[in-house]
């Protein structure tokens, strides 16, 4: 059974850090690109990170771009979002992803709240 577990959300000051992890079981991390998500109330869902089936390709939206790192370690089947010099438009609920068999398969979501 696919199961993706988010964790390492909080409240933070603008200008910190924190760093969500995404741990998988039911399939290895390391044979699926992987991405992170955003949802902030009353706007649309956002790709904010993707990392490439080989780990060799990180892509970002620009509204993060410089700030925010994707990364996986492959021994823990783990995903992490490294997330610096937060800012209050960062608030949102943080979501991993990843398509499996085909199938859309999400966490529940870690919630990440920056104060001015």
């Amino acid at each position: 059974q696919v199961q993706l577990v988010e964790s390492g959300g909080g409240l933070v000051q603008a200008g910190g850090s924190l760093k969500l992890s995404c741990a998988a079981s039911g399939f290895t991390v390391s044979n699926y690109a992987m991405s992170w998500y955003r949802q902030a109330p009353g706007k649309e869902r956002e790709r904010v990170a993707r990392i490439s089936v080989t780990g060799g390709t990180t892509n970002y939206a620009d509204s993060v771009k410089g700030r925010f790192t994707i990364s996986r370690d492959n021994a823990k089947n783990t995903v992490y979002l490294q997330m610096d010099s937060l800012k209050p438009e960062d608030t949102a609920v943080y979501l991993c992803y990843a398509l499996i068999g085909g199938f859309d398969s999400w966490g529940q979501g870690t919630q990440v709240t920056v104060s001015s």
